[in-house]
């Protein structure tokens, strides 16, 4: 099993102390993979509203919680 499995299967125990570090360990793994897939679409070029409808969010938020924190696209790959 993957760590992901791991934890998605954690979060539905009936021990609520296990299954809430489940949740913290999910929201975590999901905001790094995030992260890691904002970059690489602003690395290609992509634009905030590209993103912002992949991920299902407005271009304002999708903006305001990654624009400090990612690369923009790479001028080589221009």
């Amino acid at each position: 099993m993957t760590e992901a499995t791991d934890l998605a299967a954690a979060a539905g125990s009936t021990d609520p102390r296990v299954g809430l570090r489940a949740v913290v360990a999910l929201r975590r793994l999901l905001e790094g993979l995030e992260y890691l897939q904002v970059s690489n679409a602003r690395r290609k070029g992509w634009s905030w509203q590209e993103i912002a409808d992949a991920l299902e969010v407005t271009r304002q938020g999708v903006h305001k919680k990654h624009a400090n924190r990612v690369p923009t696209q790479d001028p080589r790959e221009s």
